[in-house]
């Protein structure tokens, strides 16, 4: 038992000293989610103002419409996914589950804007797409901060594995195996 607590305060060390990759702190990574919640937040106006079924009439493929009602569920997941992110910045999950969600609002808002500059106005397409481009910006951050994350997760988890391993080949080195005795009745 002693020598497991020596292990693992070994391990505590180890760990507590190394140098982490370049993960930002978790207020800062809050602070960006707050941002790119009140990005979405700005976004979800300006989908709210395009007309779909309008288009659909126009001639435009019926799909716009699904697209359109896709959209503005998945901006409510986004907005609650961030919001969890926001709240446990080191969960590589949420932020996961956040970088795609993210993904796939703006391939359905890409889509959208096409329809927009087509069967809506260029100028309601081009707000949608406006609004694809800031939402690059923050995915492209939160994308280097999962990858660092992760970085970060690796490390520790070889930290701790070379800390085991150590710490087994002490214990056996102290208490070195005795062979079994033999049964007597057995001759």
């Amino acid at each position: 038992m002693k020598s497991f607590l020596l292990c693992f305060a070994l391990v505590s060390i180890s760990l507590w000293g190394q140098a982490a990759p370049s993960v930002p702190a978790s207020w800062d990574v809050s602070k960006s989610v707050a941002e790119l919640t009140a990005q979405v937040d700005k976004l979800k106006p300006v989908l709210a103002q395009l007309t779909p079924q309008a288009w659909v009439e126009q001639g435009a493929p019926a799909a716009f419409v699904a697209q359109w009602q896709s959209a503005q569920q998945e901006l409510d997941y986004l907005d609650q996914t961030a919001r969890a992110l926001e709240k446990q910045p080191e969960k590589m999950t949420a932020a996961l589950d956040l970088y795609f969600r993210l993904q796939a609002v703006e391939w359905r808002l890409t889509s959208l804007a096409e329809g927009a500059r087509k069967y809506q106005s260029p100028a309601a397409g081009e707000q949608i797409a406006e609004a694809v481009g800031v939402h690059a910006t923050q995915r492209d951050q939160l994308r280097e901060y999962i990858t660092d994350l992760a970085a970060q997760n690796e490390q520790q988890l070889a930290v701790m594995d070379r800390e085991a391993q150590r710490c087994r080949e002490d214990q056996n080195a102290s208490h070195p195996t005795t062979p079994a005795k033999r049964n007597a009745k057995a001759k």
